[in-house]
């Protein structure tokens, strides 16, 4: 069985770096595919602008960070869950943003989980570590549709 990859949408490289370490160093093997705007976030997804002769990725989760540049994490996310074939791809918010109206709009469009970017190394790691347990193993997703498949 071939896991999926994970889509990561994060615009600061810093944070790209330590998420790809936290996930590495708890064994976390799976693809990570790296979007670096809101934009190709949604090329990825979508199988369109660059990534059109790929076809559309179909992730195993998508961490979306909020503040990013061209196309908000937020209009990603309203973007994802108006698309009928999309709407059911896990979205976890992974940000460092603490804002009660982020958190709020956050889970009003849909996001299936909110978690804050902890500082400090070892806490980001743990983080990692239960999010690579929850979303890659214990929790199920239904298929998508096969015309959402990567070419």
């Amino acid at each position: 069985m071939t896991s999926k990859p994970i889509l990561l949408v994060e615009d600061n490289p810093d944070d790209e770096a330590l998420t790809i370490r936290a996930f590495r160093k708890n064994n976390i093997l799976n693809e990570i595919i790296v979007a670096r705007d809101g934009a190709e976030a949604l090329d990825l997804l979508f199988g369109t602008g660059p990534y059109k002769n790929k076809g559309p990725l179909v992730p195993q989760v998508v961490l979306l960070d909020l503040n990013l540049p061209k196309i908000s994490g937020l209009e990603v996310l309203r973007r994802i869950r108006a698309d009928v074939v999309r709407c059911m791809l896990p979205v976890v918010v992974l940000t460092s943003s603490k804002e009660q109206q982020d958190i709020a709009t956050g889970y009003k469009i849909g996001c299936n989980s909110y978690v804050r970017k902890p500082v400090n190394f070892e806490q980001f790691v743990e983080a990692a570590r239960q999010l690579g347990i929850y979303w890659l193993v214990l929790n199920q997703c239904p298929d998508l549709p096969q015309e959402t498949a990567k070419a």
